[in-house]
């Protein structure tokens, strides 16, 4: 596929900074034995993967804003872009030397979403997506699932643990879903869960509570493929409120009503 000049330096930000990941996850996995624990080297490992996709994106684009996890809000002189970092989503993941972790870079343009790249270096596989060109994992084309019924759909979501979100909300959704649904999965990765729903892996995908660097990247690469993005009250306003459902236009439809019906 061809990259436009914008995706490509997205692509080489990525993959530079999941070597840094990879090499780094290695390490973690030796030091499950220790007392200490990886704790600490892993948030190490997550503000190096920052800097160097920070240092990467600010070299080619040196006037466009930021959004990152660690660091926070850079303001840049083109107010009307910004870039949005997640240096290392799926901390937990890597924590525990569990390869399912991604770099999920995503641009916005006046507020919206326009591009994406989510990496995982452990399965080396990169997700892109630039809105109007198609959606892609290793430079083959993502379509969403075609399936319409949440009887047949394998949905995914995101699950509150130890003082975050609202545990007693999340259950009262997650048992209206499981009356409905064929599965439900529980991955902890949030730019990888769109990721897969945009390949098909995943029929739906929902979630409260995260962050415009979680989801930046994930709503492009989901809608190149077809699919359908909003709010939890159906509005396009994610990257603020924090929460989503995603998936092909009836599945989406119909997890959007079934939330709202709790």
């Amino acid at each position: 596929m061809l990259r436009s000049p914008l995706l490509t330096v997205m692509v080489q930000a990525a993959l530079k900074a999941g070597r840094s990941l990879k090499r780094d996850f290695g390490e973690v996995e030796e030091l499950q034995v220790s007392l200490k624990g990886p704790a600490n080297f892993v948030s190490v490992a997550d503000r190096k993967a920052e800097q160097i996709v920070f240092t990467e994106l600010k070299k080619a684009r040196p006037d466009y804003g930021f959004l990152m996890e660690e660091s926070g809000a850079v303001e840049g002189a083109d107010k009307s872009h910004r870039w949005l970092v997640d240096p290392l989503d799926g901390t937990t993941n890597f924590l525990h030397g569990i390869p399912h972790f991604a770099v999920s870079i995503g641009l916005e343009r006046d507020g919206v979403p326009v591009a994406g790249v989510v990496y995982n270096p452990a399965t080396d596989e990169l997700f892109t997506a630039e809105r109007g060109r198609g959606a892609f994992v290793n430079d083959r084309r993502l379509r969403v699932a075609a399936r319409k019924e949440l009887s047949a759909a394998v949905i995914t979501c995101g699950i509150p643990h130890l003082a975050r979100g609202n545990h007693d909300q999340f259950r009262r959704e997650l048992a209206v879903v499981q009356s409905k649904a064929a599965g439900l999965r529980r991955f902890g990765a949030a730019s990888l869960d769109l990721a897969w729903v945009a390949a098909g892996r995943f029929d739906g995908y929902w979630e409260r509570h995260l962050s415009a660097w979680d989801i930046g990247a994930g709503i492009v690469l989901v809608r190149e493929a077809g699919g359908f993005v909003t709010d939890l009250d159906g509005g396009d306003d994610m990257l603020a409120s924090g929460g989503l459902i995603a998936g092909n236009e009836a599945i989406q439809r119909s997890l959007l009503a079934t939330l709202k019906s709790v």
